[in-house]
């Protein structure tokens, strides 16, 4: 039996493939490192820029990279930061911040300009992320079930479990309900064999059990989100009625089902009116989540009412909540004065209408694009973290920061290029 040569260094490189399996590789890193492996986060980035380097057409798709919206989206974020470095207080985390937030520049040019992924690549990913998820979740469960009772009484006092891996519990979940339906989606595709199409789904099911045994608040709450849009755009976009009729029912009965048969979900909702409760109420909040983000709103909202336009400074946001803790307390004491857990108002803290609207045309910005509205994968995932980011400040850890710029670079970006390639080959558009 005769064996084909391996391919040379040389021919790796000039067929594209090497930039190919450098992006590749990239991309197993960085859901490795989101579930597991917090080094390979930082790994992955850089495994992206050499699948950069080794773009055999170089020059011509650094060209195309600039000519890409969702590209420039990012970059002026990131500009807007480099520009408040004039009236930040904060340098040590100034510099900080400007080398952490570097992705918002890198992982855009390398979706950009990389060979790209095939489909059977792009799905293998997705799979990755979708399986790994749910496997993670498996083991965070049989944790759970080893000792429910006492997991159930630490829910009715607020707490929450994080991922066997220590992933902390708010991102965890919001990755559930992504893989909730980001495995839905993918097992729709015509490319995926039987055998993935039945695990994906099985996975699926698997996230969506684990976010309601766990009572996630975060991650539940952007699941129904994402449901009820659904509805919606079946409903009202596509005038699916019977497909609308079963996702409403869905969207009524699963929590109705889940209040009335999981402890888990009955505790967590009992803490969830307590804690608030305390809060209407000027009761001491130190030991209450939900109350203490409260006031943390309202000490964001104090400090963007007196910097409405530049905000603090990106830099300067936990200082100035500090600063303002100390005149308003709400009664907490030093160790409970929480950050601002809404990205919305971290933004309009730091950087105040001004960068809010730069985030808002990062966040919404891609979907004047109508390939982006059609894209199903595009479509929930903004959605979902769209509305994650009103109870937490996603991007403030590195994790959270991580999950978005990934999946922004591969579903967005990755969607304008795609898009701006079939245009380039066109017959009578000019171009080859």
């Amino acid at each position: 039996m005769a064996f084909l040569p391996l391919p040379s260094f040389r021919q790796l490189y000039q067929s594209g493939r090497l930039s190919q399996y450098l992006l590749l590789l990239a991309c197993v890193a960085g859901v490795v490192g989101l579930l597991m492996a917090r080094a390979l986060i930082a790994l992955s980035p850089v495994v992206g820029v050499l699948a950069v380097a080794a773009q055999p057409n170089l020059r011509r798709q650094l060209a195309g990279w600039w000519s890409l919206r969702t590209a420039w989206f990012p970059a002026l974020l990131y500009l807007f930061l480099v520009i408040s470095g004039l009236y930040t207080a904060e340098w040590a985390v100034y510099r900080h911040e400007l080398f952490r937030q570097l992705p918002l520049l890198g992982v855009p040019l390398v979706f950009a300009v990389a060979v790209p992924l095939t489909a059977r690549q792009r799905l293998g990913v997705g799979s990755l992320f979708v399986l790994g998820v749910a496997g993670l979740g498996l083991a965070t469960l049989a944790e759970y079930l080893m000792n429910a009772a006492q997991a159930n009484n630490a829910f009715g006092s607020g707490q929450n479990m994080p991922s066997v891996t220590g992933v902390f519990h708010i991102h965890f979940s919001i990755m559930l309900a992504l893989a909730v339906y980001i495995g839905m989606l993918l097992a729709r595709e015509k490319i995926v064999g039987t055998a993935l199409r039945w695990l994906l789904r099985a996975a699926s099911i698997t996230a969506l059990v684990v976010l309601h045994v766990l009572a996630y608040r975060t991650g539940l709450l952007v699941f129904y989100a994402t449901l009820l849009l659904d509805v919606v755009l079946v409903v009202v976009m596509r005038r699916q009625w019977r497909l609308g009729l079963v996702l409403a029912a869905l969207l009524v009965l699963l929590p109705w089902g889940a209040l009335h048969t999981l402890v888990s979900v009955q505790q967590r909702l009992e803490a969830t009116h307590f804690d608030l409760e305390q809060f209407s109420l000027g009761h001491d909040i130190n030991n209450y989540s939900l109350s203490k983000r409260l006031a943390a709103w309202h000490t964001a909202n104090v400090i963007f009412q007196t910097h409405p336009v530049l905000g603090v400074a990106p830099a300067d946001v936990r200082a100035a909540m500090m600063q303002q803790y100390a005149w308003q307390s709400f009664g907490l004491t030093p160790a409970n004065w929480v950050m601002v857990h809404n990205q919305y108002l971290h933004y309009l803290v730091g950087g105040g209408l001004v960068q809010l609207g730069l985030w808002l045309l990062v966040l919404l910005g891609p979907l004047a694009q109508p390939a982006q509205r059609r894209n199903p994968y595009v479509i929930h995932c903004i959605w979902l973290l769209a509305i994650a980011m009103l109870t937490d400040s996603l991007l403030e850890l590195q994790i959270g920061f991580n999950l978005f710029v990934f999946l922004y670079g591969f579903l967005v970006v990755s969607t304008e290029r795609q898009t701006a390639a079939r245009v380039c080959n066109t017959p009578g558009s000019g171009t080859v």
